[in-house]
């Protein structure tokens, strides 16, 4: 939970982490999850509050993420935001979680300004969006299978890493001591002409390369031999090189595709938790170099999940006037609440995109994206 002003001044921070339990069951378990949000979330409100200084009825607006994501963690922070905004009568801003990662490079970068290309990399989503406005997206590519930091996280437990700082940084430290083209493996969809995409594949050939090089990943990194910590440090840098291939082959069609619809596209923004990543970062860097655009990266603290680009998305709304009323004042505790675990965030753009997956893609729940709401909301439709 993160207080920010709505000139963008971060005025106090509170937070707590589910890192151990991410390591201790290999993943997310859903109802830990919830039950861990659930007893942390009135300390981490009254910590944030109390290291800005200020009070619940001092704030001029609640943000929170209604989606996407698990249902019965989102009820958990919705159910506490409505909870302060119906006590001291606050409007609500509804925040699409992956709009929070977009809209953070413009609080912490200057000159952010739209339309502008961005690329969300973590563990369960990959999209490249083209930002003409808040609330304002054409989707150009997204996620097929599986998202690039969950095929991270799966190599790293199959390598035998520590995870405790995450499957994706303690890859990216390993693959420094290894050789990138050491093992062969290919590289996804490059014969298709789009801007999706996949690492389903790839991740299964680190899988089978593993498999034959009879790496046992029960056997932790801090105890194995010279050969062998060589051997897996090979086996991560040539997955890291091939999976950073990948993103900039889909980046380099995005920004072609990008500036065919705006040519005043001046920037690419890279977010989530992949964007930390150095590798990532180099590449990208490189590629958007060659085309005459600067690359925008908020700080590694701001690239994971965090209230600050949370609270930072609620101001950019909340500024252009895009709120909702205070919940009623006798709202009961069983109250309808709007989840929206599955929530596409842009329009999707039709160019390069088989018939079969245009369907699959459109296939992302009830709701209508966040650009078809806002604007229905510009139209007076709703």
């Amino acid at each position: 939970m993160t207080p920010v002003t709505t000139d963008g001044r971060i005025l106090g921070e509170a937070l707590s982490s589910q890192a151990d339990l991410l390591v201790q069951w290999g993943g997310v378990v859903p109802n830990l999850a919830q039950d861990a949000h659930a007893k942390a979330i009135d300390k981490v409100v009254a910590d944030a509050l109390a290291n800005a200084g200020v009070q619940e009825e001092d704030l001029s607006a609640v943000a929170v993420t209604i989606g996407p994501g698990l249902s019965m963690c989102l009820r958990v922070g919705v159910s506490k935001a409505r909870d302060i905004a119906r006590v001291h009568r606050l409007p609500m801003v509804g925040v699409h979680h992956m709009e929070a990662h977009a809209l953070v490079a413009r609080l912490t970068e200057k000159g952010v300004e739209f339309p502008f290309v961005v690329l969300l990399v973590s563990g369960g989503h990959n999209l490249l969006l083209l930002a003409q406005d808040v609330g304002q997206y054409t989707q150009l590519g997204t996620t097929v299978d599986d998202a690039i930091g969950e095929a991270y996280d799966k190599t790293a437990r199959l390598l035998g890493l520590d995870l405790k700082r995450g499957g994706g940084p303690a890859l990216e430290q390993l693959a420094l001591e290894g050789n990138p083209k050491a093992f062969n493996f290919s590289v996804p969809m490059r014969q298709r002409q789009n801007c999706n995409f996949s690492y389903a594949g790839l991740k299964n050939q680190v899988r089978l390369a593993i498999a034959a090089k009879n790496i046992n990943a029960e056997v932790p990194l801090s105890e194995t031999d010279t050969e062998e910590r060589r051997l897996r440090a090979d086996m991560a840098a040539s997955f890291q090189r091939v999976a950073v291939l990948h993103l900039e082959d889909r980046c380099r069609r995005a920004l072609e595709w990008a500036r065919k619809i705006d040519p005043s596209v001046a920037c690419l923004v890279v977010s989530g938790g992949v964007a930390s990543n150095q590798v990532v970062r180099s590449r990208l860097n490189y590629i958007t170099q060659e085309v005459g655009l600067r690359l925008v990266c908020p700080p590694p603290r701001l690239c994971t999940d965090n209230g600050v680009m949370v609270a930072w998305a609620g101001v950019e709304h909340y500024n252009r006037g895009m709120t909702q009323p205070p919940p009623p004042i006798d709202e009961p505790l069983d109250a309808w609440l709007d989840l929206r675990p599955r929530w596409q965030l842009g329009e999707i753009l039709e160019e390069g995109v088989a018939d079969a997956h245009k369907r699959s893609l459109k296939k992302t729940g009830t709701h209508p994206s966040l650009t078809a709401q806002v604007r229905s909301y510009a139209e007076g439709n709703c």
